[in-house]
């Protein structure tokens, strides 16, 4: 999985473009996702990709980083052993990109603010 380009808004993942936020976890696009509360991660919002067992969860919280990670979510990915980077989401797009086939990925990619 390849992110092409990323701009307020839109997303454009192997060719396709999203416009909405995106969960990804290997062999998985995730286009319908939304959160329980809008600009704060939880555990709930992301079981799906961690059920995949990712090595990371690379956390986009927008463009300019308005969303953030509950206390209880980072404590989780850390008692699982599972790295978390939190970014905002054009940097974060550029470490999905730098370890895509490195390293077994799950991303949560807010768009916007």
């Amino acid at each position: 999985m390849r992110i092409d380009s990323y701009d307020f808004g839109l997303i454009v993942i192997d060719g396709a473009p999203y416009r909405q936020d995106v969960l990804l976890w290997p062999g998985h696009i995730k286009s319908d996702w939304w959160r329980s509360e809008s600009h704060l991660l939880q555990l709930d919002d992301v079981v799906e990709a961690l059920a995949a067992a990712p090595q990371v969860l690379v956390v986009g919280t927008g463009q300019p980083g308005r969303m953030r990670v509950d206390p209880s979510l980072a404590a989780y990915l850390k008692d699982k052993g599972i790295e978390s980077v939190v970014l905002p989401t054009a940097e974060a797009c550029r470490v999905i990109n730098a370890q895509a086939g490195k390293r077994r990925l799950a991303a949560a990619l807010h768009l916007t603010c």
